[in-house]
């Protein structure tokens, strides 16, 4: 399977970021990918209750269904990063959604973990705007189970063990727009560690620069990482695209010669999370 993932600094206008982000996602599929990982809110960066206004819902409005044609026109499986969802009370769900290579949506996980920080002198208060999740989701992208997760989810092990254990994910997804800050400290640790720690791929894109044009500068360093630690594919600065393969066959062997996973002992320690699977989790 060949992954890719896309980096992204989105602009202050909605129709802007579609409008560029559809020749990345074409040159995506130009380099072969089977599926394309988007960032964290590429569409519409805003913190708080402004972000409302620029929701839309599961099943209409322009970026989702901009979503369902790109991965129909290019015959490629897209996990849309997340946007924003519109639910049933003031605020919105960061939601990331699955499509299949007909554009058909098979799979939506809503951000769990809420990004409410001060960090290098800048406030970050996601839950002013935004309803967190209440189930972890695996989709199953032709036949590999993808673990879904969403940029602050990266800081919460306990979150990517239940994708890998019950869910049975070998593949993990983290689309973000990790600060500045905290990405030059934390990022390519943290991935590498949940990549190693589950033995599956990380898959990890990030917006850059100055997303909304606000002063709230993102890390980017977008990578694709292997079950060993190994980093496969780093962005460089910008938006652009990075590819990989993940060979699933390496996969099995490092879970065979190193059987961390099956060495656990969970009666000493810790409870297991409910994973649910698909679509009707996001709901």
């Amino acid at each position: 399977m060949r992954a890719a993932c896309i980096q992204f600094q989105a602009r202050a206008e909605k129709t802007r970021n579609l409008e560029d982000m559809a020749p990345l996602v074409a040159k995506a599929a130009g380099l072969g990918a089977d599926v394309i990982l988007l960032p964290e809110k590429w569409n519409a960066w805003l913190d708080g209750p402004g972000l409302r206004d620029q929701a839309e819902r599961l099943d209409a409005g322009p970026t989702v269904e901009i979503m369902s044609d790109w991965a129909r026109a290019h015959r490629v499986n897209l996990i849309g990063g997340s946007i924003a969802i519109l639910g049933d009370g003031d605020r919105v769900g960061n939601v990331s959604i699955v499509y299949d290579r007909e554009g058909s949506q098979t799979a939506a996980y809503t951000k769990i973990h809420l990004f409410d920080v001060d960090v290098g002198g800048i406030s970050y208060r996601e839950s002013d705007g935004t309803e967190p999740g209440s189930e972890p989701v695996v989709a199953e992208i032709d036949g590999v189970r993808f673990g879904l997760t969403v940029c602050y989810d990266l800081r919460f092990p306990e979150l990517y063990r239940a994708l890998a254990l019950d869910g049975g994910a070998t593949v993990l997804t983290v689309p973000s727009n990790f600060t500045l800050l905290t990405g030059m400290a934390h990022w390519e640790l943290l991935l590498r560690a949940r990549a190693v720690e589950n033995q599956a791929f990380v898959l990890a894109t990030g917006q850059h620069g100055y997303p909304g044009g606000l002063n709230k500068p993102s890390y980017g360093h977008s990578m694709i990482i292997d079950p060993w630690g190994t980093v496969l594919a780093q962005a460089p600065d910008g938006d652009g695209v990075i590819v990989a393969d993940l060979d699933m066959a390496a996969l099995a062997d490092i879970r065979e010669r190193l059987p961390a996973l099956r060495h656990r002992r969970p009666e000493t320690y810790g409870l297991e999370a409910a994973v649910s699977p698909g679509i009707a989790a996001s709901r």
